[in-house]
């Protein structure tokens, strides 16, 4: 197998990526969370044939790479001023502030608008709403993926909301489920992969062939919404 590196343009862009021959029958294109592409073409396939896959697929590319940004649960450093942009629920919102008598987050027609009393950080009203939001959708989540396990002798478990530098969720020996509420930044999709995971272990408490079969039975596209939580880890 080898590996080379190429590019090609499309209109204004250009589209980096890695070239890898394989033994295989036909060509194939994936664009990973990080932003990297990687081609991988069954041997002696011709220069113009790949670029002209690369070419035909490049509206595709283009559109992996940026729904990736976009569901970026874990995003950079804020400054909290209005301008930014701040993710809830798989949405970017620009942040608006707002003197206020009372604390309130309101999001409206792609704004995050956040009231503040003087003596309050607006870093900490948007923070206490995201918490307050993630324990309201959490525990609707587990009510209704609670159903999927109706077979399963498993009660409701403790729902704790905490930050965790390097997990999004965890399954305790005593049975409670502990969700970090940056989560609440994510897509549908991925909250209930994660909360679907946790669940799971209430019934395999490892990572054995048996849990991922009853994973992969209960939400058959937990693979791609894992894949956009991965890269987040730090």
């Amino acid at each position: 197998m080898t590996n080379d590196f190429h590019k090609i343009k499309y209109g204004r862009k250009e589209i980096n990526f890695e070239l890898i021959f394989q033994n295989r029958k036909t060509l194939g294109i994936k664009v990973h969370p990080n932003g990297n592409v990687k081609v991988y073409a069954p041997e002696h396939t011709s220069a113009e044939k790949i670029n002209e896959k690369v070419k035909e697929k490049a509206k595709w590319i283009i559109k992996q790479k940026n729904d990736f940004e976009s569901y970026h649960p874990l995003t950079p450093k804020r400054k909290y001023i209005n301008g930014e942009t701040h993710l809830y629920l798989g949405r970017q919102y620009i942040l608006k502030t707002e003197n206020s008598k009372e604390n309130y987050v309101k999001p409206f027609r792609g704004k995050l608008i956040v009231g503040h009393k003087k003596t309050t950080k607006v870093e900490t009203v948007l923070n206490n709403w995201y918490k307050e939001k993630a324990q309201i959708i959490f525990e609707n989540l587990i009510d209704e993926k609670l159903n999927l396990f109706s077979k399963f002798d498993i009660q409701k478990p403790e729902l704790g909301i905490r930050i965790m530098k390097k997990r999004w969720g965890s399954c305790t020996s005593n049975g409670k489920i502990i969700l970090n509420p940056e989560l609440i930044k994510a897509p549908k999709g991925s909250i209930e992969y994660v909360v679907i995971h946790e669940l799971c272990h209430l019934v395999h408490h490892n990572h054995t062939k048996a849990f991922y079969d009853l994973q992969e039975k209960l939400f058959p596209e937990w693979k791609k919404w894992k894949t956009k939580l991965e890269y987040s880890l730090v």
